[in-house]
């Protein structure tokens, strides 16, 4: 590589030289290019220092510059200066107009970032520096401007046009065949939520009054062919609006609310101002091609886009630092709008198995870096669970310091001073102090701190005087960049349970208390409390820590039973079978037999045979914990004894139960249509983990039932957990028959061919490698789109541990192949793909070494992308 991409640092922020008032922009699209004329208003930034009147706009090196004036007056050649990705004019006046055009080639672009062709479409991805690659802007978070796009279009080929903010005027060229529309955005905004989208599109749409009366239409876009899809996106949309009202006071504020699905696509969904572009997955939603899951997926995506219009859109983020200020925030409104649809305890245990299976692995590498990051090469690489999870756990800590009053007194008080703003989390975190009277200086540890924190408990009782003490310690081990870390402000929910099993009151009054650990070690002492009680940690998981306090198997089956916390009593379930399991494994280790602790056996037939539970509950409670989770809780991965363990625990598990969970499965069938409501998707999940112990044991009836299962199912929740369990058994020509059968029923379905690929790219059997190498050639296969390569590529590298870490390296040398591939195509895609072969360290000796030279060979392969290039090298530094 000739020159290394050089990072950029938070310290070294400062404020815009100029500032752009008013953006005018006109886009003529074109089939072999587009030309972008841009008139921008601007001045100079009173509150900038900078000594040089020189403006420097940002542009990809992709841009043909056409003209570029100011006040009228054409510059030339010697006027201006083109370096890397900026132009520069050296004088400039106080206050200006400057036009510029450009042309560009949105058919060539496949990046997908800027404007881009999709499936014929027309759409734009501009977070996080996507519109350098439309023109010559400012495109920094902190410039806000006011928006007037107009987008002009051969009227046959593309009659849908549209862009942010209201339509304000509209007309056409009969002559040429050519039409225009013209749209305003009366908010101030930053070039990354501009958005364009120009196709051959239909809508369904549905009036909306807000609280205070105002009419405003809703809009989702699509394919005319998947119309039928977009109903459970608009009562989503429907839900969250009214639930943002309700619950934060925020009401949406332009004449229209527009959703576009689009098939190629980098992100999940996108919050451009009134015109969200949404991944396909994020949007279509039918019983015939939809699971529960995506159901429930659409919906929570549905919802945080929404939510950004006043957490990301009117209230922004400075620079890219801060981007938590807005990801971190909105998740957790989402997370608690979808805790308020559906289950609440379901939904914690959800986001929590996320949090500790993939954040905590990132927070234990190379790429570690705090919610607020200190610098960064590619802002690209930096959305990240640990900015939008771990984000949204610490906003979630200041809601559980502060209470549910005070916490929405901050939100109010943040969205009226910053409207129109661009800000950082400090601004967050004052607007909370300020309210509650609170002072939160050690708790922004959190934002600036990288790692997991271990939280140890140790305890002791007297019986004689009833004083019951709680010992708690926190360490955090070191990260890149960060050798020490002072103490974090650690909110501990706790509950104590006494011997019958029952909460005990405490000092507050109330059954569960939060304490405050702020020093490295503190103690806790409770008195009057008549014998030794049980307690019962962290209760709702109120903070991503990793809990380090010993219970034997006896007190685990005890919370299991008793605890009036439900994510808890889910929770010691988790630590339970991972103890068992890590048993198994140093059995599987020694050549021993092995043999399944009857208390896991017990515990779970306990909660099988206790029907008042949520079956949503016990879905989750018998669930044993992902070979991912178990590897993230390992110092060294063994890969193979994870899968044997856990594989033997299963059928263990189904053998000694199986007349229970026969028994469960036919009592949970079907009683009505099918529709995607939490009673029915509890139902359903309880009923289809049912059936994946049952075909543990790959009977031939078993197999049936799957096969029954699979045949006549009336959604694809059903179906596919059908195809899922028969494809990954034993039954070579039972697999092989259900999967060409899947095939055919839904070959014209993109999103259900992709669960297609999915389930192969799972298939734990020996042979996967071969198999996903031979769906790369499949006609249902296409590189060029990232939701085909997550399919098949990511699932098989992230989630088929025991192929994908094959001992001879196969795996580790196909995704490097796959990697220097993707580098130039699509550079975001490309550096997503790396993070298996990032978590080397975690590994035995040899597939440390061969995953070492995947990286070097990636590192030697040429030019590399700014994305590739700096997961690469922070991987082997």
């Amino acid at each position: 590589m000739a020159e290394q991409p050089q990072a950029i640092y938070l310290k070294d922020y400062q404020v815009p030289a100029y500032l752009i008032d008013e953006t005018e922009l006109h886009f003529s699209l074109g089939e072999d290019h587009t030309e972008v004329r841009s008139v921008l208003k601007m001045r100079r930034n009173p509150e900038s220092t900078a000594s040089s009147a020189a403006l420097e706009l940002h542009g990809h090196e992709s841009l043909e510059l056409c003209r570029l004036a100011i006040d009228g007056r054409e510059l030339g050649a010697g006027d201006y200066r083109r370096e890397d990705e900026t132009l520069g004019i050296d004088q400039v006046p106080e206050a200006f107009t400057l036009e510029c055009l450009t042309r560009i080639r949105p058919r060539d672009n496949t990046a997908l970032e800027g404007l881009y062709l999709s499936d014929g479409m027309y759409c734009t991805q501009c977070e996080a520096e996507g519109f350098r690659r439309i023109t010559f802007y400012l495109d920094r978070p902190d410039v806000m401007s006011v928006f007037t796009t107009t987008v002009e279009a051969d009227a046959a080929r593309y009659p849908v046009l549209l862009s942010n903010g209201n339509p304000v005027a509209r007309g056409s060229d009969e002559d040429k065949g050519r039409h225009w529309v013209t749209w305003q955005d009366p908010f101030p905004k930053p070039a990354y939520l501009f958005a364009l989208v120009a196709g051959d599109l239909a809508h369904i749409e549905r009036p909306y009054s807000t609280a205070s009366g105002r009419e405003v239409m809703l809009r989702i876009y699509a394919e005319r062919k998947d119309l039928d899809k977009l109903d459970h996106a608009m009562d989503s949309l429907v839900k969250a609006m009214r639930w943002d009202e309700e619950v934060y006071g925020r009401e949406y504020d332009l004449d229209i609310y527009m959703i576009v699905a689009v098939d190629f696509f980098n992100m999940g969904a996108m919050e451009n101002k009134g015109l969200n572009i949404f991944n396909t997955s994020c949007v279509l939603a039918s019983p015939e091609t939809t699971t529960d899951g995506a159901f429930q997926r659409v919906e929570g995506v549905v919802a945080h886009e929404y939510f950004h219009n006043w957490s990301g859109n009117r209230v922004t983020c400075r620079d890219w630092f801060q981007l938590s200020l807005k990801e971190g925030f909105t998740v957790f409104r989402d997370a608690e709008f979808s805790a308020d649809m559906n289950s609440r305890t379901v939904k914690r245990v959800e986001d929590v198995t996320l949090l500790r299976t993939a954040q905590f692995a990132e927070d234990a590498g190379p790429m570690a870096h705090p919610v607020r990051p200190a610098s960064f090469i590619e802002i690209s690489n930096f959305y990240t669970l640990t900015v939008y999870e771990k984000g949204a756990e610490v906003v979630r800590m200041i809601h559980t310091l502060l209470g549910p009053e005070l916490f929405r007194k901050g939100s109010d008080l943040y969205f009226e001073r910053h409207d129109g703003q661009a800000v950082t989390t400090d601004d967050f975190v004052r607007a909370m102090e300020e309210v509650s009277g609170r002072d939160l200086t050690q708790f922004r540890r959190w934002y600036d701190q990288a790692g997991t924190p271990r939280l140890e408990v140790s305890d002791d009782y007297d019986a004689d005087s009833g004083r019951y003490r709680l010992h708690l310690a926190q360490s955090c081990p070191a990260t890149p960049g960060q050798e020490q870390k002072l103490p974090f402000h650690i909110p501990v929910t706790l509950g104590l349970l006494g011997p019958d099993g029952r909460d005990l009151i405490l000092d507050n009054g109330d059954t569960s208390c939060v304490l405050e650990l702020t020093d490295s070690s503190q103690t806790f002492t409770f008195e009057g409390i008549a014998a030794r009680p049980v307690p019962s940690l962290l209760r709702g998981f109120s903070a991503p820590v990793k809990l380090q306090y010993p219970l034997d198997r006896q007190t685990l089956v005890f919370l299991m039973s008793h605890d009036s916390d439900g994510f808890n009593r889910w929770d010691a379930g988790q630590r339970l079978a991972i103890d068992v399991i890590g048993e198994l494994m140093a059995q599987h280790n020694a050549g021993e037999p092995m043999r399944l602790d009857a208390a896991l056996t017990d515990a779970f037939a306990a909660v099988l045979d206790d029907e008042s539970l949520d079956p949503a509950m016990v879905a989750k409670v018998l669930t044993l914990p992902s070979e991912a989770y178990l590897s993230e809780l390992a110092d060294c991965i063994d890969v193979d004894a994870i899968h044997a363990a856990r594989q033997f625990a299963k059928k263990a598990l189904a053998q000694a139960l199986a007349e229970r969970f026969e028994r469960r499965y036919r009592a949970l069938a079907p009683q009505q249509a099918y529709a995607p409501d939490a009673a029915q998707v509890a139902r359903r999940s309880l009923r289809n983990l049912c059936l994946s112990y049952l075909v543990a044991l790959e009977t031939p009836e078993y197999l049936a039932l799957a096969q029954a299962q699979y045949d006549s199912a009336d959604n694809m929740t059903d179906r596919q957990s059908a195809l899922s369990l028969i494809a990954h058994s034993g039954a070579t020509d039972a697999a092989a028959a259900v999967l060409d059968d899947f095939y055919r029923r839904y070959a014209d379905q993109t999103l259900v061919v992709n669960q297609w690929l999915s389930v192969q790219a799972g298939d734990p059997r020996p042979g996967a490698l071969d198999r996903v190498k031979e769906l790369m050639q499949h006609e249902a296969f296409d590189l060029r789109n990232p939701n085909k390569v997550r399919s098949l590529i990511s699932v098989f590298c992230n989630l088929n541990a025991v192929n994908f870490h094959a001992a001879d390296g196969s795996g580790y040398d196909f995704l490097a192949e796959r990697i220097i591939d993707m580098n130039r195509r699509n550079p975001q895609m490309a550096s997503r793909l790396l993070t298996p072969l990032t978590r080397w360290r975690k590994y035995d000796a040899a597939r440390q070494a061969l995953m070492q030279s995947q990286l070097r060979r990636i590192l030697d392969s040429g030019e590399l992308s700014k994305d590739v290039y700096e997961v690469v090298s922070k991987s082997l530094a």
